[in-house]
């Protein structure tokens, strides 16, 4: 054998020396090769890292140490964001496709009814807003979904649509309830606006209220419904109107508007793709970490308030 070969080996010996001390002093005990078969290794070659015992991995700091980096790291591990693994969604493969993409829409929305719709509900000059909430814009002869079909409605039906057929008729029956509280609300306050002095019938003013309420009570419905299926519970209900209502609802006003606020920046400058194009100052000041290109919040911190 050549001297410097013999070099190399006593090197890579001396390299390993320290291992095999550490692995000599510590509480791991090794069973002896020969009372492994070979058909356990074969089989135990196609396993995962799970097969291995976590106590006895726990107990060799040597491994510790050269393995810890490659783990999953703390933010990663801690998340509390669902998936299609959880509650009742394997069992369920419809419904976690439709729930797990239309979630987050419909907590916004709920979020848009208590932050925003109440309110304009309540005041007479901001009832020309409400009714753009209704009108479907006409594109080139192609009817576009107004805001309430777009963010209330359309997720509702989809999600009807995908439930066990057992839950369907329940589903389909809270989602009619909003339609008629939002086609009474519509009613109460159509041809209502600021620039229009005109004098408001008192009954406008209480049907626009009860179709609110009402509306609010067929999405909590809609909502414990899918919490049910689901198994997850993660939908917010909205509490009766009342002066601790905010704080019983429990989501910040603060960061719905600041969502809403700044997907309005996206949307003006052409979405994420082209705000991007537009270079770092044009987005200066709202990236972040946890955001995209437009500075929109993270929607998985947004929906877990």
């Amino acid at each position: 054998m050549r001297p410097s070969t013999v070099l190399t080996l006593n090197c890579a010996l001396a390299s390993l020396q320290p291992i095999v001390l550490a692995f000599q002093h510590s509480s791991l005990k090794i069973n002896p090769p020969s009372k492994v078969s070979a058909l356990s290794l074969k089989q135990n070659s196609n396993d995962d890292l799970s097969s291995i015992s976590r106590r006895n991995l726990l107990q060799v700091p040597p491994l510790l140490a050269i393995f810890g980096s490659v783990g999953l790291n703390s933010a990663e591990a801690a998340t509390k964001a669902t998936g299609a693994t959880d509650g009742n969604l394997p069992d369920l493969p419809m419904v976690s496709k439709s729930y797990l993409q239309y979630r987050f829409t419909l907590q916004v929305a709920a979020d848009y009814y208590v932050f925003e719709l109440m309110d304009k509900i309540g005041s007479i000059d901001d009832w020309g807003e409400i009714n753009q909430l209704f009108q479907t814009m006409n594109n080139r002869g192609q009817g576009q979904p107004n805001k309430i079909e777009r963010d209330f409605i359309n997720p509702m039906r989809i999600l009807s649509l995908s439930m066990p057929p057992d839950e369907v008729d329940s589903f389909r029956d809270t989602q009619f309830k909003f339609e008629r509280a939002c086609a009474k609300i519509s009613k109460a306050v159509a041809g209502i606006r600021r620039d229009l002095p005109v004098e408001v019938d008192k009954s406008n003013i209480n049907d626009a209220a009860k179709g609110w309420e009402e509306g609010r009570v067929a999405l909590n419905e809609f909502f414990t419904l899918l919490n049910s299926v689901t198994g997850l519970n993660e939908l917010t209900l909205i509490p009766p109107i009342g002066s601790d209502q905010i704080k019983r609802y429990g989501r910040s006003p603060r960061k719905y508007f600041e969502l809403t606020k700044k997907t309005k920046l996206c949307q003006n400058r052409g979405g994420p793709a082209l705000a991007q194009a537009w270079g770092q100052l044009m987005v200066s000041g709202y990236l972040q970490d946890n955001m995209d290109s437009c500075g929109i919040p993270d929607p998985v911190d947004y929906f877990y308030q």
